[in-house]
């Protein structure tokens, strides 16, 4: 096993990691009634948590 495979960002996850954070953000931003506030922090949300659980 080569140190560059624990390098390797798992797509799928990622993907589940950002689709999880636009759902999230979407409750945020009907529940802050800004729509748009709660994607774009969703977006942070799963770009963070796809990232790392991708890496995981």
């Amino acid at each position: 096993m080569s140190k560059e495979d624990d390098n390797q960002i798992d797509s799928n996850k990622m993907a589940a990691g950002i689709a999880i954070g636009l759902a999230i953000g979407a409750s945020i931003g009907v529940a802050m009634d800004n729509i748009a506030l709660g994607i774009a922090i969703g977006m942070g949300i799963g770009v963070a948590f796809g990232v790392g659980w991708g890496q995981a």
